[in-house]
């Protein structure tokens, strides 16, 4: 997969890991396979739940790594294959198949010790329930310890080791119970999250009609190729990312632009896989193999960008690198120094001790973060918003000014016939036809819009086409010839246009751009074309003035006429004007100086070194262009502005909510902590804490899966 980035004699493998509910455990986990003989570099994704491991071993080696450590592991491949099999219910699970014994059997116990049975029956239904429950974790923290690493399940297995070593089985029991379930929950939970994200390539159809050498054959994707034709029916979800080639239909479009509305797609439209197609027959050529395609380009994004921490979570990684070793010395501390120097019962302080390195437990702390990250990412992308890091995510909420590109981004890119004024009596629709007929010929973007402008109505046939480079073009249109350009054109020919003076500089003091339209005795009009703004443009500038941005810049490449008559339009704040690319990264410096954090929206091209030089650079995505997705922090995929301000809320919501997890979770340890050293906490409390916070956190963060209003 990645050849030539690998040393040789080795080879990237990428698999999928279930039962993974612990940053913490994810990177103890990374660092076993690291430390396997024939493995050069292992990296855990936790958010995606990911392993990518180069090695010179059998799949099936890491494969057996991986289980050794209490996860399951399956070869990202095999994962995707059409047909392939999900790991089945969640009750199927070993770890979650061991709880219940487990809690069946502490179960019985807990009522045979109430009604007064013998020990010699109590104390081995309450073992039985502790090897069940407990085995994978004792199994894993063992495994911890043999790379170095006292992870949670060592902690774990220690304080109930330490438990029946003081005659106490059920709380020994209890412990194993609450911790293997709270595991087991906030497996399932994460798992969840991760789906959520992953079911993106289940929208893609695993088969496809293809027609090929005069046949139509049923497909699966993996063996359509670039070129091959496929036929899309009514009600169908496309299957892959093409141009239509014939036929006439709307398509849903959501899952790739997050656009509520179907588009209309006609012959040379582009279409992505996943996307469904609701009316008419469509037939596509396949422009990209299945592994290309936007869908799965955008899952990948999305996957690669929880590996990025946002500054939260470096901090959060870095404070529990420190917290655990202090909170295991104090435990040890706990255990002999009473006892030692103050003549203190040592069973006391040595179960005190035990309860504290329980409570140690940094799990709820360290999974406050990603688990929101995750969360938040997954709905941008349902909403059509490529986030790619959380680092990216947190910072849109500082942003105190946003600089937009012109044309393409605030405007459609694309010039339009915006007025058509008739002078000396000829209509507007003749007017309008005698110039679509010169400059059907001419292949000048005005020209085009021109033609636009006329529809499919009937066009004059016209000879002796000239195009005038630099001020229109010329033809013979009923034995006279007609001319079509700007004003240099009709001063070299000798027209007095002052006359019209009034007219022409109203529409061009308005951002347009004017041609004139005569023969050679009179002028017969004027037509005005301009590059629309987008229909939300106003409306998204608005809203991000609510979500608290301090100025609205707008930087282009136009004159300061067309420039000022736009931002006027948009009550943008400060606009500048005739610029290089180069100029704009300048602009952005300067604006950054007297704000701060700024965010660049623009079309990922010619703005590429001003997204660059921006706190977060924006690209309008075209659905997936390349350019856009490689150059950008985030990108819109439909290029709607109005999912700016949403981002940013997203934005504050996630860091809101990791600030609440983080606090949480620093209280409640506290608190037991200080009720651990006066005696008020017992172990299986402590456990019930500890399970607690993890899964109270978890869901907190997957809060932000929902809608952000």
């Amino acid at each position: 997969m990645q050849a030539a980035q690998d040393a040789p004699g080795y080879h990237t493998s990428v698999f999928r890991i279930a039962g993974m509910d612990c940053a913490d455990c994810a990177a103890k986990l990374e660092k076993k396979i690291t430390a396997l003989a024939g493995v050069r570099s292992a990296a855990v994704n936790f958010g995606a739940g990911k392993l990518k491991v180069e090695h010179a071993l059998n799949d099936s080696n890491i494969i057996e790594a991986v289980q050794q450590a209490g996860y399951q592991a399956v070869s990202d491949g095999q994962a995707a294959r059409p047909g392939a099999q999900s790991a089945g219910a969640w009750w199927r699970k070993p770890r979650t198949m061991a709880t219940i014994i487990s809690g069946v059997v502490l179960l019985a116990a807990i009522l045979l010790d109430w009604i007064g049975m013998s020990e010699n029956i109590i104390i081995p239904l309450y073992f039985a329930a502790m090897a069940v429950g407990g085995y994978h974790v004792a199994k894993s923290g063992l495994y911890g310890l043999k790379s170095l690493t006292m992870d949670t399940n060592f902690l774990m297995t220690i304080a109930v080791v330490g438990a029946v070593a003081i005659g106490e089985w059920s709380e020994g029991a209890t412990v194993v119970f609450l911790f293997s379930l709270g595991n087991a929950l906030q497996a399932y939970t994460l798992d969840k999250t991760r789906e959520s994200i992953r079911s993106l390539m289940d929208l893609a159809p695993r088969e496809a009609l293809v027609r090929r050498d005069g046949q139509e054959l049923r497909l699966p994707v993996a063996e359509i190729v670039v070129g091959d034709l496929i036929i899309v029916k009514p009600g169908e979800r496309i299957a892959m990312d093409g141009n239509v080639v014939n036929g006439v239909s709307t398509v849903n479009q959501a899952p790739i632009t997050g656009e509520s509305m179907p588009v209309e797609k006609q012959v040379g439209d582009l279409v992505y896989a996943g996307t469904v197609n609701e009316q008419g027959v469509l037939e596509v050529a396949v422009t990209k193999l299945s592994a290309d395609s936007t869908l799965a380009k955008i899952m990948h994004m999305v996957e690669e960008a929880q590996a990025d921490k946002a500054p939260m979570q470096q901090f959060v990684d870095v404070f529990a690198k420190y917290y655990t070793p202090t909170v295991i010395m104090a435990s040890l501390g706990l255990m002999f120094i009473p006892s030692l120097l103050f003549n203190q019962p040592f069973d006391l302080w040595f179960y005190r001790a035990l309860v504290l390195l329980v409570i140690s437990c940094p799990c709820a702390l360290v999974i406050s973060t990603p688990v929101s990250i995750v969360s938040a990412i997954g709905n941008a992308s349902r909403r059509g918003v490529l986030i790619k890091g959380g680092a990216h995510l947190e910072q849109m909420g500082r942003i105190q000014a946003v600089a937009f590109d012109k044309t393409g981004t605030l405007t459609i890119g694309k010039p339009m016939v915006t007025d058509v004024v008739s002078l000396n009596g000829i209509a507007k629709e003749e007017l309008l036809l005698l110039a679509a007929a010169v400059e059907k010929w001419s292949e000048h973007p005005l020209a085009q819009a021109i033609v636009a402008k006329a529809g499919n109505a009937s066009l004059k046939s016209v000879t002796k086409f000239k195009a005038l480079i630099g001020r229109g073009a010329q033809a013979d249109v009923d034995d006279q010839t007609v001319y079509v350009g700007n004003r240099r054109l009709f001063e070299e020919i000798g027209y007095a246009l002052a006359s019209y003076e009034e007219q022409l500089t109203q529409l061009e003091q308005q951002g347009k751009t004017v041609m004139l339209v005569g023969s050679e005795q009179r002028v017969l009009g004027v037509i005005a074309v301009a590059d629309t703004l987008r229909e939300n443009s106003l409306e998204a500038l608005v809203a991000l003035r609510a979500a608290g941005v301090h100025n609205l810049a707008m930087l282009t490449g136009d004159n300061k006429r067309v420039a000022a008559a736009i931002a006027d339009k948009l009550e943008i704040d400060s606009f500048y004007s005739e610029l290089l690319p180069e100029d704009k990264v300048s602009a952005l410096k300067q604006l950054a100086r007297k704000y701060g954090s700024v965010a660049m929206v623009g079309d990922g091209v010619n703005d590429a070194p001003a997204m660059a030089t921006a706190t977060v650079g924006i690209a309008m995505a075209v659905a997936g262009s390349d350019t856009a997705l490689e150059t950008a922090d985030i990108a819109l995929m439909s290029d709607d502005l109005s999912k700016l301000s949403y981002v940013m809320k997203l934005s504050r919501k996630t860091v809101a909510i990791i600030k609440q997890n983080v606090t949480f979770s620093l209280v409640i340890k506290l608190l037991f902590v200080l009720g651990t050293f006066a005696g008020f906490v017992n172990l299986w409390l402590a456990v019930l804490a500890d399970t607690g916070a993890s899964l109270l956190v978890t869901l907190n963060g997957m809060r932000l899966a929902r809608e952000i209003k």
